[in-house]
């Protein structure tokens, strides 16, 4: 990862709040986190709630290109985020569980090859493709991982109707200095299946990285035995 002193200060809050959230979600998990355990992957089904919204999005590299086009031919956790937020049960939550999720990608080959992360913002005027990039720092890693991709979108007019195809509200905080942030969101996060259907969504009661990563291995179980039906004679 560059050293944090590369990138703008307002960015490097964020990512400072998403890795120390990322740390205690991790130390959490360690412990044992409330005598939690989650469903053995494979053993439950998933239903699906509705197809995944479409929109035009440019990446961190300023590419135009379908956010449709990052929701098929993988499982994806889309999480719905903005680089100003600071409320620590909020997009610094979700980026940190993304974070646990790509670090445990690298010891599975299944994960790197089909899951995919997407941290999609709701603040284009802050969050330039310039923005996204520096942020994109959190995915940097020296080892074959998940792929993790940082979106936004060109204006306001072009973000509404993906935030109205998946439910995502979003208003501006009456003070807009606010140390949460200027933006006030309910926490949402998609878990979409390799066909672009959403699966699950989770908020910050249940967005917990364990129960995350046995509903991608759910549903990658499931692909594998839909594609061996498939192709058997």
């Amino acid at each position: 990862m560059e050293p944090l002193t590369k990138i703008s200060d307002s960015v490097k809050l964020g990512v400072f709040v998403a890795l120390v959230v990322f740390a205690g979600t991790f130390r959490a998990v360690a412990e044992g986190d409330a005598d939690y355990r989650a469903p053995i992957p494979g053993t439950y089904s998933l239903p699906i709630i509705k197809a995944a919204g479409d929109g035009e999005v440019v990446d961190s590299q300023n590419h135009a290109l379908h956010l449709r086009d990052l929701t098929h031919g993988r499982v994806t956790v889309m999480s719905f985020i903005y680089t100003r937020c600071a409320a620590a049960k909020a997009c610094p939550f979700a980026t940190g569980v993304l974070r646990q999720l790509h670090q445990e990608s690298q010891d599975d080959p299944a994960l790197v090859k089909g899951m995919r992360l997407v941290s999609m913002s709701f603040d284009p005027a802050a969050d330039t493709p310039e923005r996204m990039a520096e942020y994109s720092t959190l995915a940097r890693s020296t080892r074959p991982a998940a792929e993790w991709r940082f979106l936004t979108t060109p204006s306001r007019a072009q973000l509404q109707p993906i935030l109205d195809s998946y439910g995502q509200t979003v208003n501006k905080r009456s003070n807009p200095n606010d140390p949460q942030g200027p933006l006030y969101h309910v926490l949402r996060v998609f878990l979409i299946d390799a066909d672009g259907n959403v699966r699950n969504i989770y908020s910050s009661d249940t967005l917990d990285p364990r129960l995350v990563l046995a509903d991608v291995k759910t549903l990658l179980r499931e692909r594998a035995g839909t594609q061996s039906r498939t192709s058997a004679p």
